[in-house]
């Protein structure tokens, strides 16, 4: 795919080539930057800790160290003068004092050459001391007597021990102005590496943004004009790719997909006016078949009523006169002829349900249901019929098919019974979308593999000696239903015998009877 792809692109540089150098670029940047904040803070943070860690601690110290030196030679002087025992403590808690700041000292004083200075300060400092303790301090304190008349040793010794002391802090107070020097400068150093950093990062997101505007979405724009403009209709417009080789690659193919399209969509015209011109041969031939229908049963009537009329003259005038079988055979012509004339009326009225113009309205279907059953009388009253219905709604339609509906299913429920006397019952319920309804029967049944054939114009499932009819029913009834938008089916889970068949018709719950 990737060596289609650059065949494609001509030789032009890959996207993904393009990104990974710049991330890698982006990625080296980050690095470096990242070592050189690290190594400027880690300077920050040494310069930092000489200062408040070492230096600063160590002045403090330097001049407790001469506190604990004055306290000595205080408590020398006051025994000397005055022999008071008391005078002895200052110089013990001052000698304690001394060793302790020695060894804090000496931990605190930095590794370098500026530290080894101040070591060799404190160094001085305390052998100025020992110098002072050994000749005077000391002797003064086992025989104040003596040292009475040793007043200028003591007093020159101690100004040793003062020297040294000033010096001692003279030089940590200029190593901790060279080190807060350092510290400033590191501080400044710092912040002048991150405001680079900063300016590096956001220039390296620049140059990949504008890098990235170049190589991808100018090329995408291009190529998104190019398909907008194929989608408003310039389909004969051939795309071009500009950029890297994936972009190229991918207008070729949008190219090879248009082409396809392009094929596709001519022979879907041509399939979409071959399917028009069958449609309207169809529509022709069908409005042709039911005028044919309606003109035919129409022009039958009279020759068939004729034919009847005359076959009955025969069976009044001559019936008894010839023998049983001429007879038979006349009845046999009658018996023709008057189903002839059922089936073309039958034909008649299939061929009219939704090709006449009707009146349609608002249809109350209790109505229709009572007119079905004033016209089913007679077979109620012979059957021993017992119709029921639950509430039955107002549903827009056609009253004349819709009453013929409900008079076919009715009526056949009523025609195929069993033994017992026919027990009936429309009922009707709101689905949330339209009107469901339901004529059950404890008849004789339907086989559930009959469910579409019953449907079908012309179809029995009995012979006409055992029932009679022209197989045409309950294809009315499809045809009416489909006619008002809804459909008609055979409910094959029916339970307990019998049959249920459903249909539904659009309408609004709110007409619901009471």
């Amino acid at each position: 795919m990737i060596a289609r792809a650059a065949r494609r692109g001509g030789g032009k540089p890959r996207m993904r080539q393009v990104v990974g150098l710049g991330l890698g670029l982006l990625a080296l940047v980050i690095v470096i930057s990242a070592v050189v904040g690290a190594l400027a803070i880690s300077r920050l943070n040494d310069s930092r800790a000489t200062v408040l860690d070492r230096l600063e601690p160590a002045a403090n110290a330097a001049l407790r160290l001469e506190n604990a030196l004055i306290d000595q030679e205080t408590g020398v002087r006051g025994w000397i003068i005055s022999g008071d025992p008391s005078f002895r403590e200052p110089f013990a808690r001052g000698r304690v004092e001394e060793d302790r700041i020695y060894a804090r000292l000496t931990a605190l004083l930095p590794d370098s050459a500026e530290g080894d200075r101040l070591r060799a300060d404190l160094a001085e400092v305390g052998a100025r001391a020992r110098a002072w303790r050994t000749a005077y301090a000391e002797p003064a304190l086992a025989d104040r007597t003596a040292a009475r008349t040793l007043p200028d040793q003591g007093r020159a010794l101690f100004d040793a021990v003062r020297a040294a002391t000033a010096t001692q802090q003279a030089d940590l107070g200029a190593a901790r102005a060279s080190a807060r020097h350092e510290l400033a400068s590191d501080a400044t150093m710092l912040t002048a590496t991150l405001i680079a950093v900063a300016a590096l990062f956001a220039g390296m997101l620049i140059a990949i943004a504008v890098l990235f505007r170049r190589m991808v979405t100018r090329p995408l724009e291009h190529l998104g004009e190019q398909v907008r403009q194929v989608t408003e209709g310039e389909y004969d417009r051939a795309l071009t790719g500009r950029g890297p080789a994936e972009i190229i690659a991918l207008a070729h193919d949008v190219n090879s997909m248009r082409d396809r399209i392009l094929e596709e969509l001519h022979g879907t015209e041509a399939a979409r006016a071959l399917i028009d011109e069958q449609a309207e041969d169809l529509r022709r031939s069908n409005a042709e078949l039911e005028q044919f229908a309606y003109v035919a049963s129409h022009d039958l009537q009279e020759p068939l009523r004729k034919v009847a009329s005359f076959c009955q003259l025969l069976e009044k005038r001559y019936g008894g006169q010839l023998d049983e079988r001429a007879d038979q055979y006349i009845a046999f012509a009658v018996d023709g002829a008057k189903r002839m004339q059922t089936l073309i009326n039958d034909l008649l009225t299939f061929s009219r349900v939704g090709r006449v113009d009707s009146e349609r309205g608002d249809v109350d279907l209790r109505e229709s249901l009572a007119h079905a059953l004033h016209a089913l009388a007679a077979a109620r009253e012979e059957s021993g019929a017992r119709i029921t219905a639950d509430p039955l709604p107002t549903v827009p339609g056609d009253a004349l098919l819709l009453g013929q509906l409900v008079q076919n299913l009715v009526g056949n429920a009523i025609k195929f019974h069993g033994e017992q006397a026919p027990r009936v019952h429309v009922g009707a319920r709101w689905d949330g979308e339209q009107w469901e309804f339901s004529c059950a029967d404890n008849g004789i049944g339907i086989e559930p593999q009959y469910a579409d054939r019953i449907f079908v114009i012309f179809q029995r499932l009995h012979p006409k000696d055992a029932y009679g009819g022209t197989g045409i029913g309950l294809a009315m009834c499809k045809k009416i239903v489909e006619y008002h938008g809804g459909r008609i089916w055979l409910d094959t889970e029916t339970t307990g015998g019998g049959t249920t068949i459903r249909w539904t018709l659009p309408g609004e719950p709110v007409h619901q009877g009471p």
